[in-house]
C-alpha cells in the first residue's frame, strides 16, 4: 500500500519496534503472558502512531487485510498440514516409519543410530518435540543401557529432531519461515539444503567416530523400545503400501506440484489406506482429519489398549485441522502488527538507517543471523525469531538483488534450530526436561543445530549458494526477456 504521507522520524519509527521487543521480553520472557495478546497490544500501540501520522481507521484495516491476504495461501497450507498428519496416523504411515526406525537400531552405533532415527521420524512427522519426546526418550534409554555419554546421546537426538523440523514440509516453522520472508515453501526447503546437508554429514561423522570410542558391549534391548515396537505392531496392520503417501509428497516436492492440492490428495489417500488396512470408518477418518487422531479410536473398534504404554499415546495423539489454529492465530496477531508498521513506513526508515552500514551480502547475512539469535534469546520464542527479522530484513534483501529464499533460509539457520540450544527458551527447557540432560551438556553435541549458522555466514561472504532475485520482464526491441532464478556458485 502506497501513501503520500511523510515518513516518520527515526525515533518515531523505532518506537513501536522497541515497544514490541520490551513487551515480548518482559511479558512473555519473564511473566509468561500469551504472545498473541502482547502482539495485539503492540499492534494497538502502532495503530495510535499511525493515526497520529494522519492515517484513517479504514487505511489501517486495509493495510492489515493486505498483509494477511498475501499470507493466506500458506495459512491454508498450515491448516492442511494438520489434516495430513492426522490422516497419516489413521493410515499407519507415520507409525510405520517409527516402527522400522526403532527396529534398525544397532547397539554398536547408538549415537549415529539415534541421529538417523530421529531425523527420519522428524522428517515424517514434522515435529522436533514429538520426535524427541517419543523415540528420542526410547533412544536415551538405549544409550543409558550401553553406558554411553548422555550428553552425546541427547545431542544426537536433538540434532536429528531439528534436522526434520527444518526440512519437513509438515513442520510449522518450515511453513512459517517462507511466509514472513516472502518466499515459496518448496524453494525454501530446496535452498536450505545448502546449509543443512553439510551440517548433516558433519554431524554423522562426529556421531560415528564418537560411537567408536564408546563402550558398546552387547546388552539386551531396553524394554521401552521393545514395548513401543510391540505396541505399534499390535495396533496397526503394517504394509509396505503405507509409504506411498510420503512418497507422493516427495514426488510433488521434486516436481514442484501445487502444495495444497498435493497435501489434500495425500490426506485423502491416507484416509483411504486407514479404512482399507486399519479398519477405520469414514466417519472416524473425517473426525480425525478435523479434530486430530486419538488412540482411543482403536478401542472404539474393539481393540484393547491395556498393554499400550504412554509413549505410544504421546506419539499417536496429534494432528487435525484444529491443531494448527494456535499457529494461525499467532500469524493473524503478528501480521496485524506488521501490516500497520508497514503502512507507516517505519520499517523503511529503520532499514534505511541500518542499510547505510551494510555494504555486502555477507554483512547482510551476518546482520540477519545476529538479529535472529538476539530475538531468540530475548523473547525465548522460535516463531518470533522468524517473524521479526523476516519483516525487518525482507526489503533489504530485495534492494540488494537477492531472492528472499536466502532470508527464509537464514532465519531457520539462526532461529528454528538455535532455539533448543538456549537454556531459557521453551525448546531448550523442553529438550532438557524430556531427555533429562541439561541444555549446556548436550549443546556441544548438537552439531546439526549450529553448523547451519556457520555455513550461512560463510556462504554470505563467499557468494556460494546465494540466489539472486529473479529479474522482472523487460522489453528490448519488442522482445520480452525473462530471467529465472540461478544459484551463484563463487569460489
Amino acid at each position: 500500500m502506497t501513501t503520500n504521507k511523510p515518513l516518520p522520524s527515526f525515533a518515531l519509527a523505532i518506537t513501536p519496534i522497541a515497544v514490541m521487543f520490551i513487551l515480548l521480553a518482559v511479558g512473555y520472557g519473564i511473566m509468561g503472558l500469551r504472545i498473541e495478546a502482547l502482539l495485539l497490544i503492540s499492534a494497538t500501540f502502532t495503530g495510535f502512531i499511525a493515526m497520529k501520522m494522519g492515517y484513517s481507521w479504514d487505511e489501517i484495516m486495509d493495510a492489515i487485510v493486505e498483509k494477511l491476504a498475501k499470507a493466506m495461501p500458506v495459512i491454508l497450507i498450515l491448516v492442511a498440514v494438520g489434516g495430513l498428519i492426522a490422516s497419516w496416523m489413521i493410515s499407519g504411515t507415520i507409525p510405520y516409519m517409527v516402527y522400522w526406525g526403532l527396529k534398525v537400531i544397532s547397539p554398536q552405533y547408538i549415537l549415529i543410530a539415534a541421529f538417523f532415527v530421529t531425523s527420519l521420524v522428524s522428517i515424517c512427522t514434522g515435529t522436533s518435540w514429538g520426535s524427541a519426546g517419543t523415540v528420542g526418550v526410547a533412544l536415551m534409554g538405549v544409550a543409558a543401557g550401553l553406558d554411553v555419554s548422555m550428553g552425546a546421546a541427547a545431542g544426537a537426538v536433538v540434532s536429528g529432531a531439528y534436522f526434520g523440523d527444518k526440512l519437513s514440509p509438515l513442520s510449522d516453522s518450515t511453513n512459517f519461515a517462507p511466509i514472513v520472508a516472502g518466499s515459496n515453501l518448496y524453494a525454501h526447503i530446496q535452498h536450505m539444503l545448502y546449509t543443512t546437508l553439510p551440517g548433516f554429514f558433519i554431524a554423522a561423522v562426529v556421531f560415528y567416530f564418537a560411537g567408536q570410542n564408546t563402550n558398546v558391549a552387547t546388552v539386551a534391548e531396553p524394554q521401552k523400545v521393545v514395548d513401543i515396537i510391540n505396541g505399534l505392531d499390535t495396533l496397526y496392520h503394517f504394509n509396505i503400501v503405507l509409504i506411498i503417501p510420503p512418497l507422493m509428497i516427495l514426488w510433488g516436492a521434486i516436481s514442484k506440484k501445487p502444495v495444497l492440492p498435493l497435501m489434500l490428495a495425500a490426506s485423502a489417500l491416507g484416509l483411504a489406506l486407514g479404512m482399507i488396512f486399519q479398519g477405520f470408518s469414514l466417519q472416524q477418518g473425517f473426525n480425525a482429519f478435523v479434530n486430530g487422531f486419538n488412540i482411543t479410536m482403536f478401542s472404539d473398534n474393539g481393540q484393547s489398549l491395556t498393554t499400550i504404554i504412554p509413549d505410544i499415546t504421546k506419539l499417536l495423539n496429534r494432528g487435525g485441522l484444529f491443531s494448527m489454529m494456535s499457529t494461525i492465530l499467532l500469524v493473524f496477531c503478528a501480521f496485524s502488527f506488521a501490516g500497520i508498521l508497514s503502512l507507516t513506513g517505519a520499517l523503511n526508515v529503520v532499514l534505511g538507517r541500518f542499510l547505510h552500514l551494510i555494504r555486502s551480502t555477507g554483512q547482510l547475512i551476518l546482520s540477519t543471523v545476529i538479529a535472529t539469535i538476539t530475538v531468540v534469546c530475548t523473547t525465548s520464542d522460535g516463531k518470533l525469531a522468524l517473524l521479526i527479522p523476516g519483516e525487518l530484513f525482507q526489503d533489504a534483501y530485495r534492494k540488494m538483488g537477492l531472492d528472499t529464499k536466502n532470508l527464509s533460509r537464514t532465519l531457520e539457520d539462526a532461529g528454528t534450530i538455535i532455539e533448543p540450544l538456549v537454556p531459557w527458551t521453551a525448546a531448550g527447557i523442553y529438550m532438557a526436561h524430556t531427555l533429562n540432560v541439561p541444555t549446556l551438556d548436550y549443546l556441544p553435541w548438537a552439531v546439526q543445530c549450529y553448523t547451519g549458522v556457520i555455513f550461512a555466514i560463510i556462504y554470505g561472504f563467499t557468494g556460494f549458494g546465494i540466489a539472486k532475485a529473479p529479474l522482472t520482464p523487460s522489453v528490448n526491441n519488442n522482445d520480452v526477456v525473462i530471467s529465472t532464478n540461478t544459484e551463484t556458485n563463487k569460489g
